[in-house]
C-alpha cells in the first residue's frame, strides 16, 4: 500500500465496523423514518416562519443526513480487522509509542493509528489524517518525525515502537 493510499484508509476492528454499519442501518430506517414523519406533522400544523417544532425537525434532519454521509464514507474506505504486518512500520491499525524529541523528562506515550471511532478502553486513537499521523505515517522504529501541531508550532517525535493493534 502506498502511503498516499494508506491516508484514505480507515482501519478498523471487525466490532467497530459492525457498529458502525448498526448505525448507519438505524439511520436510514427508523431514526430517518421518525424525522419525516415529525416534519410531515409539523408541516400539517400551518404556517411553517414560525413553527418551531419544523425548524427543530429539519435542523435533526440536516444532522441526520450529515452523519450518514459520514458514515457511508467511512465504511466504504474501512479496511476490516486486517491485521497489518509486524515490521515496525507505522500505519494504518498500527499501536505506536512515541516521545517527544528534546524533553527529557515527557514520557513516551502510546496511541493507536485508526478511526477515533473505535476508541479502545483506555488508548487514546488518532486518524491518519491528524497532524500526527499523518507525519509519522511510514515511519518506523528510531525515526524522528517533524509535524505540525494545530496551534502552528512544530514539534519533533521519535518512534519508539509500532505493533499491531490486537484489541
Amino acid at each position: 500500500m502506498t502511503q498516499s493510499s494508506d491516508t484514505d484508509v480507515i482501519w478498523l476492528t471487525a466490532d467497530a465496523h459492525e457498529k458502525l454499519v448498526a448505525e448507519l442501518e438505524h439511520l436510514k430506517g427508523p431514526a430517518r423514518q421518525e424525522i419525516v414523519e415529525r416534519i410531515s406533522a409539523a408541516r400539517d400544523e400551518g404556517d411553517l416562519k414560525e413553527n418551531g417544532g419544523y425548524h427543530a425537525a429539519r435542523e435533526e434532519q440536516g444532522k441526520l443526513e450529515g452523519r450518514i454521509r459520514q458514515l457511508e464514507d467511512m465504511l466504504a474506505k474501512a479496511q476490516v480487522g486486517e491485521t497489518p504486518a509486524d515490521d515496525g512500520i507505522v500505519e494504518p491499525g498500527m499501536k505506536v509509542t512515541y516521545k517527544f524529541v528534546g524533553d527529557d523528562d515527557d514520557e513516551a506515550e502510546e496511541f493507536l493509528l485508526g478511526a477515533r471511532e473505535i476508541e479502545p478502553e483506555g488508548l487514546k486513537v488518532y486518524s491518519p489524517q491528524s497532524p500526527l499521523g499523518g507525519a509519522i505515517l511510514g515511519a518506523k522504529k528510531g525515526d524522528e518525525v517533524s509535524y505540525e501541531a494545530p496551534n502552528g508550532k512544530t514539534l519533533k517525535v521519535v518512534i519508539l515502537d509500532a505493533t499491531p493493534y490486537t484489541g
